[in-house]
């Protein structure tokens, strides 16, 4: 029988160094599921956003946790040759420029596999680095317009409702590019070369919405608008406002779970009836008369009785209530280092645990640090700094 492994330093991509070239939303939360699982991320910032007066605190914007941050000029030469300079020793570039941009700079897919052949380069886009709308700005909300989700998500007889921003940008966006790069790194290391990754969220939306279009396929699932299973249609998969203005969330959608539900609540009221619910046609009714009786109590009494039961009913917490329930506490759901409260990392691996190994920084607050493990003297940082091409 073969022995295990020991247990690998920070996490399973520890070894993994990877470049990101600093953009918003998906591109810095992937590259930040890919630091809290151990890879060496190292930010390359703008040095029009260094304010040196703040480094040594955290910064607040918590997807850039885990990196360490140089500031370049990228429009400049030796700036451009700083990041392929980081480009030629790094695994992995993770970028979220419009189509053409890092081309235009010198820093695009050419530019980079030239200097290193095995890297792995990420993209993040909206639209996608080809087609009609590849040129354009856009938005969560405009991505899951077209693929036809936002139509999926709200009331019945009420306009689209936006999820925030989950679904687009983190969801499909942000998960499926930190997957793709570990595909091609685990393609690489099986002795393939580098490659480019295209993540778009117009591609992962759709991906996310594959079971809704089989749905569909077999007759389970309606187009209008919430009046279906999963999208509050359901009188047994829904939020209900209970005696203290805040919600329940049930969702027994099988039926010895609605059974366990009915029998523990005292389901109906009088008048109201226990009509079938596998007929849609009930709905409505089913859906007042479940109403009527979670007003007659507050949200914790509710939960008191039926959290810990398969009835599959949980309070609507808020982001304050979030980290304090018993359950994600014993989990730890949440951290807080240094006092900062904020999602965990995921997913748990019992020999490589990831962890969150160092705050967010503020631009500019590794500069010389990272350059001189590229090798650069203490006069050559002294030029670069002085012709403004790092900060």
């Amino acid at each position: 029988m073969t022995a295990p492994r020991p247990a690998a330093p920070g996490g399973p991509l520890h070894g993994v160094r990877i470049v990101e070239l600093a953009g918003i939303g998906p591109g810095p939360f992937a590259a930040m599921v890919l630091a809290d699982l151990g890879a060496d991320v190292v930010r390359v910032d703008r040095v029009a956003e260094v304010r040196p007066e703040r480094f040594g605190t955290p910064h607040p914007d918590l997807l850039n946790r885990g990196r360490r941050s140089l500031a370049v000029d990228l429009k400049t030469p030796a700036g451009r040759e700083v990041v392929r300079d980081l480009v030629r020793d790094a695994d992995v570039l993770v970028e979220g420029f419009r189509p053409g941009v890092t081309e235009r700079l010198g820093l695009g897919p050419a530019d980079c596999l030239a200097v290193n052949p095995r890297l792995v380069y990420g993209r993040m886009t909206g639209w996608g680095q080809d087609g009609p709308n590849a040129p354009y700005a856009g938005h969560d909300i405009d991505y899951l317009a077209l693929t036809g989700v936002l139509h999926g998500i709200g009331r019945a007889g009420e306009p689209p409702v936006p999820p925030m921003n989950l679904v687009g940008d983190f969801g499909g966006g942000g998960m499926l590019l930190a997957l793709g790069v570990v595909c091609a790194l685990f393609d690489v290391r099986g002795g393939g070369t580098g490659q480019v990754v295209d993540a778009a969220m117009v591609d992962g939306v759709a991906l996310l919405s594959t079971m809704i279009h089989s749905l569909r396929g077999m007759g389970m699932w309606q187009d209008a608008r919430g009046v279906n299973m999963f999208d509050g249609g359901a009188p047994f998969y829904d939020a209900y406002e209970c005696a203290d203005g805040r919600y329940l969330a049930v969702g027994a959608i099988e039926p010895q779970f609605y059974a366990e539900l009915v029998r523990r609540t005292g389901f109906p009221l009088a008048p109201d009836e226990a009509l079938d619910r596998t007929d849609p046609a009930n709905w409505p009714a089913l859906r007042q008369a479940w109403a009527r009786l979670f007003r007659t109590r507050s949200r914790d009494d509710w939960a008191d009785l039926l959290e810990h039961t398969d009835a599959c009913a949980v309070p609507v917490l808020d982001w304050r209530e979030a980290p304090r329930h018993p359950h994600l506490s014993a989990r730890g759901v949440f951290v807080a280092p240094a006092g900062v409260e904020q999602p965990a990392p995921a997913p748990r691996f019992s020999r490589t645990p990831g962890a969150i190994s160092r705050p967010p920084p503020h631009p500019g607050e590794h500069t010389d640090e990272l350059l001189a493990e590229l090798g650069l003297d203490a006069d050559r940082i002294r030029r670069l700094r002085t012709e403004g091409v790092v900060a």
